[in-house]
Parts: C-alpha cells; structure tokens; sequence
C-alpha cells in the first residue's frame, strides 16, 4: 500500500511528508487524442495505490502539467486524491497560481519547475503555500543550469525540503550537486535520473521522484530498498533490470519518453492499449511500441543464475 508517514512542518503550516529511502512515481496522465481517459485515469491510480510508494508526482514533466489546462490538472488531482487519499502527493508548479490550485486539491509539497527569473525569490513564494522540492532538470526538456551560488541559496530556504536532479546523462553535473548537499544537513537529494538510477543511490540520493516509477513500480521500490539495507547482490541485479528498461523507454527522441511509458502501462495490463496518446509528444516509429513491450517482458523474466 502506499505510504502515509509524514512529519510536522517547521514554522506551521502543511506537514512535510517523508520522502527518505522512498520511490516517488512521476505519473503520465492516459490520452485518447486530446481527451484525458478518465477510464484509464482511475485504474492507473488505483493500480498504484496497491504498491510500497512513497506518494506520487502529479503535473511534473512525465504528467505534462505545464500543457494542461487548469481543468485537467483538476481532474488529474482529484483521481489521485480520491484513490491515495493517505498518501502524499506532489503537484508541479510553474506558479504561485499552480501552487495555490494544487494545495486546494489536496497536494502536500511542490515540484518547482525551473525559472531562471530570480529563481530564488521564485521558490520562496511557492514555499508560503506547500513545502517545495527543487528541480534542477536538463536544458532540453526546459529546464535550467542552476549554479552552485543559485543552489544554495534555493537550498537554504526553510520551506524547500531538498532537490530532484534529473540531468539524463550527466554524472558529473549529479555528482557536483551530491557534493555541496553536504552543506545542507536535512535536505533531501532526491534522484530523477532514469539512465543512471542505482549509480545516483550510490553517489547519496536517498530518495527517487523519476518518470520512470510510473511502470515496473515494484522493481524500483525493491531496488532503493535493496540499497538501503546492504543486500547489494540483489541492488546490482536490479540496477540491471532498471538499466535495461530504462534504455528502451527513454531512447532518443526522449520527449518520447512519456508515451512510452503509457505503452509499457498498456503491456502489463493496467490501462488499456487505446489509452496511450501523448498530445505534446513527438511520433514514435510503430516498431517503437513493440520494443517497449518487449523491455517489460525481458525486466519481469527471472534471469538464470550464472553457474
């Protein structure tokens, strides 16, 4: 079932929910053409509810929040509300008026999406409203390269509660971040690389909020765990399968990647296969949607021990 630890907040206001050592899936939101599936919707959220998740992610990158309408994000909110109605909820913001509408919905924390505009007066405000991750995501899906100086400064707000750092293929970048958290005792390094996931565990994530936690959930949460308690056989095996799965969902073009994963949701029987259109995504090759599938197979096949 899903999680519903949380703590109480410094200074009043919402509690902050705890992320530490948890998978928080960044979820798609299931399309027919330009219609949200409500069908699919509710059975994805209820498929989710049944798995050891940490909360999950609404309106991010994977749920393309910045292109729905304010209905939709409404919508979207209210399904997953209704079906983890214990569980924390983090909604993407843009805007203290994304801010304000999430906290309405029931959300507990924000995703703040990149702003080089005064990005530190930006996440001070979404702040006052619900307690804020960071987001530090590569250029090409939007996103913005924050400095040490901007990190910091974002990082000693009292109301963000740590960083996503989703750089796709950037070790290095990870591995600069990871370095001057060390500054910031009680903040979370929370990892959204789908690419390189276990090695960003390895390198002091403590947390995951990735598009890819929406499909194969129960690997992911059993290879964080596998992390936490030293059963490293069992951590190299899964980082494996993840590794794996993860090169054919997010194979180029990687704006690609979110209607991929409504395929994979589509191959293990959780939405159905007419569900699965991304309106802002760019076209996939037929063969693309078999090869997915097949990544689902492969990851859910037992390997054979090697002699």
């Amino acid at each position: 079932m899903a999680s519903q630890a949380s703590s109480g907040r410094p200074r009043g206001g919402p509690a902050v929910p705890r992320f530490e050592w948890g998978l928080i899936p960044a979820v798609p939101v299931p399309f027919r053409g330009r219609e949200i599936a409500d069908d699919a919707l509710q059975a994805y959220a209820g498929w989710m509810a049944g798995h050891q998740v940490a909360g999950v992610a609404v309106w991010a990158h994977t749920g393309r929040g910045p292109h729905l309408t304010r209905e939709q994000r409404r919508r979207v909110l209210a399904a997953w509300r209704a079906a983890l109605p214990l569980s924390p909820i983090v909604a993407g913001a843009t805007s203290v008026e994304m801010a304000v509408d999430a906290k309405a919905g029931g959300a507990n924390a924000l995703l703040a999406f990149p702003r080089a505009d005064d990005p530190v007066a930006y996440h001070e405000a979404l702040g006052r409203e619900l307690p804020v991750i960071a987001f530090h995501l590569y250029e090409a899906a939007g996103g913005v390269a924050y400095d040490n100086q901007t990190l910091h400064a974002i990082l000693a707000l009292p109301d963000v509660i740590g960083i996503k750092v989703a750089t796709l293929d950037s070790v290095v970048t990870f591995q600069r971040i990871a370095g001057l958290m060390r500054d910031h005792p009680g903040k979370l390094l929370i990892t959204g690389e789908d690419r390189f996931f276990g090695y960003s565990l390895t390198m002091g994530a403590t947390a995951a909020l990735i598009g890819m936690g929406a499909a194969l959930t129960d690997l992911q949460v059993a290879l964080i765990e596998s992390f936490r308690s030293g059963d490293f056989p069992r951590f190299v095996r899964l980082s494996g399968v993840c590794d794996r799965f993860a090169a054919a969902a997010f194979a180029p073009p990687v704006e690609g990647y979110v209607r991929r994963m409504l395929w994979a949701l589509a191959a293990e029987g959780v939405i159905p296969g007419d569900a699965c259109d991304d309106p802002w995504g760019p076209s996939l090759p037929p063969g693309e949607r078999e090869a997915v599938a097949r990544a689902v197979r492969e990851a859910r096949s037992p390997r054979p021990t090697p002699p």
